[in-house]
């Protein structure tokens, strides 16, 4: 975000009553105006107070990973969270499940013409108090406007850098037979708060967002297992297109206990209410870690003693299976198969 300059404009953006207009993304006056009134001022650091087209940074020693993820959620606010800290917790958790220690982020904008200053006020605020409580700052990015109705409002790109330690070896690849499955809390309350929010339902008990940063979690249990095998969070596509992923991968089968999946009672009779299955529904705060067994019963433990993890479950078993399927034990005694999901259930839900 560079382009600061002194505050020889005439009057500051009017932030209750004004809108994006075309000379905010021209790389102006306009432009530079923007920039130090809002996203300087919000995301305020070092490395954006530097002021130039990217940022010089400090890695310690380890593999670095970089992870990018673009936003178009709608709505742009929901219960529980919005698309400013959904794209700074997205990106976050998507760098610590290679087991890497977040350290730094950009972030991009495609602003549509007329949208309210006000509203992007508050989603850039949103994204600097995620990335303040996570502690990874937003060190560099870049804002761009198109024309009325060639946008939604506005789009967000991130892009995380971290470092994994040395001695951790997290891969899709690595689950075996005999592992044990876990999610760390209750699947589906993202994608239901958006689709409730979308569709104007109303339940006795709201359904909010689950939006968090993992990474804290993810020390947590790498401190416990340091040995953990796998790390995926269960995002577009949900519980079980994610394990669909890990099993073709890994080359083995998954087994899972129906009744061992935790679902919130408002989460699954929203469901049952749109014809939706919870285990395709979207998740933006809960991680799936596959261990071995003999690691199990530590880091359920370890995973239940953070606020992230309290409602953590041993969900299924890896299996020996040429074919790779994921299958489930039903409540009733049979089994299924737990598919692909095949196409998109709830749209721009992340």
């Amino acid at each position: 975000m560079s382009g600061t300059v002194k505050k020889n404009y005439v009057r500051p953006l009017d932030f209750k009553n004004g809108h994006i207009d075309m000379g905010h993304g021209a790389g102006g006056r306009a432009s530079a105006q923007l920039i130090e009134e809002l996203f300087l001022a919000a995301f305020d650091n070092d490395y954006l107070r530097q002021g130039n087209d990217g940022a010089l940074l400090s890695l310690p020693p380890g593999r670095m990973v970089m992870a990018t993820d673009a936003h178009v959620v709608s709505p742009l606010f929901f219960p529980g969270g919005d698309i400013g800290c959904l794209s700074v917790h997205g990106t976050i958790n998507d760098v610590a499940m290679s087991g890497a220690t977040p350290l730094y982020l950009s972030a991009s904008f495609i602003l549509e013409e007329g949208f309210p200053l006000a509203e992007l006020k508050r989603i850039v605020e949103s994204m600097a108090q995620a990335s303040r409580e996570a502690g990874v700052p937003v060190v560099t990015g870049d804002t761009k406007v198109v024309e009325r109705g060639k946008g939604d409002g506005v789009f967000i790109s991130t892009t995380g850098v971290g470092i994994v330690p040395e001695g951790v070896h997290i891969d899709g690849a690595n689950a075996r037979p005999g592992d044990a499955v876990f999610v760390s809390g209750h699947i589906g309350s993202h994608g239901m708060a958006i689709m409730a929010q979308r569709e104007s339902l109303a339940f006795e008990t709201e359904i909010v967002s689950d939006t968090a940063a993992l990474h804290g979690l993810v020390a947590a249990m790498l401190a416990a297992v340091p040995r953990l095998r796998v790390l995926r969070d269960p995002t577009r596509g949900g519980l079980a297109t994610t394990l669909n992923e890990i099993a073709r991968q890994s080359n083995v089968g998954m087994l899972l206990e129906e009744k061992a999946i935790p679902v919130l009672p408002q989460v699954d009779a929203a469901c049952e209410l749109l014809g939706l299955d919870p285990l395709y529904v979207a998740n933006e705060g809960k991680l799936i870690v596959i261990c071995a067994e003999e690691d199990a019963a530590v880091l359920l433990d370890a995973m239940r003693a953070h606020p992230l993890g309290a409602h953590a479950a041993r969900i299924g078993t890896v299996i020996e299976d040429a074919h790779g399927f994921v299958q489930m034990k039903t409540r009733f005694g049979g089994r299924r198969v737990v598919d692909w999901l095949s196409g998109e259930q709830l749209p721009r839900i992340c």
